[in-house]
C-alpha cells in the first residue's frame, strides 16, 4: 500500500455524482464542455458523451452478486475521479462508478476536473500519460492513498495498444472498435475490477 497521501483541498472543491452531471449538461445546453479546448470537435464529443452517459445510467445495474459482495465491505474510503466531460472513456465509465458508488456502504465519490488538477493528476499517469478516467482510492481517516484504477478496464486497454502497433488502422476504425466493445461488455469488466480492488484495499 502507498504512504503517499491526497490533500484534504482536493476533496474541499471535489463535485459529487450528480453535481458533475449537472455541470456537464449546464454546460452541454450552452453549446460547451469542460476544458480549454472549445472546439467544434470538442463539441460534438461532448454531446456523444452525453448521450452515452445519460443510456448508460438508464440501462446499467449492478449484479446482485456485486451487491452482495459489496455489502459487506465497510471501510471508509474516498472514490477521487480525475474526469473531463470530452473523454469517451469517461463517458462510459463515470455513470458505472455511480451506480457502484451507491452499494459500498461507506464509499463517496468526489469528482475532478483533469486540466484544472493537472498537479494531482501528474501524480498519477499511465505509461507517462494524463489519461482518464483516472479513479484514487483514499481511506476517509488519514487520506492515504490505497491504489488507483484507470482509464479503462483491461481489455480495451489491450486493444489501445494494438491499435497503437497497427499503423494500417484509423482513428475512426479504433473508435468504432472500442465503443463496440464497451456495448457488449455492459459495464461488467469495470463492475469486476472495482470490486476486486475494493476487496484488496480493504
Amino acid at each position: 500500500m502507498s504512504q503517499e497521501t491526497i490533500e484534504q483541498k482536493y476533496l474541499d472543491s471535489a463535485m459529487s455524482y450528480s453535481e458533475y452531471v449537472e455541470l456537464l449538461d449546464k454546460l452541454f445546453a450552452e453549446g460547451k464542455t469542460t476544458g480549454n479546448d472549445q472546439s467544434e470537435n470538442m463539441i460534438n464529443y461532448a454531446g456523444l458523451n452525453q448521450q452515452r452517459m445519460k443510456r448508460i445510467t438508464k440501462t446499467f445495474n449492478p449484479s446482485p452478486e456485486f451487491i452482495e459482495a459489496a455489502s459487506k465491505l465497510d471501510r471508509k474510503i474516498n472514490w477521487i475521479v480525475l474526469t473531463e466531460g470530452w473523454c469517451g472513456d469517461a463517458a462510459q465509465i463515470i455513470p458505472i462508478l455511480g451506480k457502484l458508488e451507491n452499494h459500498f456502504p461507506n464509499v463517496e465519490m468526489k469528482l475532478l476536473l483533469r486540466d484544472e488538477n493537472l498537479d494531482l493528476m501528474d501524480r498519477f499517469l499511465t505509461n507517462g500519460g494524463r489519461s482518464i478516467p483516472m479513479l484514487i482510492a483514499v481511506d476517509a481517516n488519514n487520506y492515504q492513498v490505497l491504489g488507483s484504477w484507470g482509464p479503462r478496464p483491461t481489455e480495451p486497454t489491450h486493444l489501445l495498444a494494438a491499435y497503437k502497433a497497427d499503423p494500417e488502422m484509423t482513428k475512426d476504425e479504433f473508435s468504432k472498435q472500442i465503443q463496440l466493445w464497451y456495448a457488449k461488455d455492459k459495464g461488467r469488466s469495470t463492475e469486476n475490477e472495482i470490486l476486486e480492488l475494493m476487496q484488496k484495499w480493504q
